[in-house]
């Protein structure tokens, strides 16, 4: 049963490209945790890339672009909310990923100060001139469009933010990010430790959490906004750290 499943999975991917894990629940008529459960699988398997909060096939020509379908009704109303959040003037850490992306197109025309390491958001801000970008060193990293390696986290702790907007891979119960990407736990930290205050961008998708890598919220990181709230121990274990839940 369990093989049958994963090949109707790999079905759904092979037409759509990328899918996330609800609706690729209801074209096998499985629940959605039986769902990541087989896309972690396919993924150490190698044939698929998992993805926050779905997964795209690893011969998909721009991973990037398709996971930026994925939620996109969510990721829009996170970013809008952040964006309401940012003061003319202040200086700002945009994580890389999707969500940050999405806020990004929000910021045209502001007179800010943007410390990125996402080539994504480089592009979208790139030929705004009232936007003063700052493009962190590194490696080029094609899949998640950005950079990153010993570099990045090296830079940041020359720079200082007003604040600092961050991706994950999901929040733990008991409050700490989670990153399935192991080079990107140095540079999230670094990034807290820059910011006065840190936002973490995370829609329903990412409770609870998965990923070896794990942060633990600092002083620094006050907020999370989603879409959705999470489960009581989650949004528990936040206030306990001083991380208020925003919905947006």
């Amino acid at each position: 049963m369990r093989d049958s499943r994963e090949f109707a999975i790999l079905d759904v991917l092979r037409e759509e490209r990328a899918a996330s894990v609800s609706r690729l629940a209801v074209a096998v008529d499985a629940s959605e945790a039986t769902i990541r459960r087989d896309l972690d699988r396919l993924d150490r398997s190698g044939l698929v890339r998992r993805t926050h909060g779905g997964a795209v096939l690893v011969d998909a020509d721009a991973p990037f672009a398709e996971v930026e379908l994925i939620n996109r009704e969510a990721k829009n109303a996170i970013a809008a909310a952040a964006a309401a959040q940012i003061n003319d003037g202040e200086s700002i850490i945009l994580d890389i990923g999707t969500t940050t992306l999405q806020l990004a197109t929000l910021l045209h025309g502001r007179h800010l100060t943007v410390i990125t390491a996402s080539i994504a958001v480089f592009d979208e801000l790139r030929d705004d001139r009232e936007v003063q970008l700052i493009l962190l060193p590194g490696d080029y990293d094609r899949v998640y469009r950005s950079l990153g390696g010993h570099l990045t986290p090296d830079a940041l702790r020359q720079l200082h933010a007003d604040h600092a907007f961050l991706g994950t891979s999901g929040i733990a119960e008991n409050g700490d990010l989670r990153d399935t990407t192991m080079v990107q736990i140095p540079i999230k930290r670094a990034m807290l430790e820059a910011s006065d205050r840190a936002t973490v961008l995370a829609d329903a998708s990412k409770f609870p959490g998965t990923g070896a890598g794990r942060i633990r919220p600092t002083s620094s990181l006050t907020q999370l906004i989603t879409d959705r709230a999470p489960s009581s121990p989650i949004t528990e274990a936040l206030e306990a750290n001083g991380v208020t839940v925003t919905i947006a």
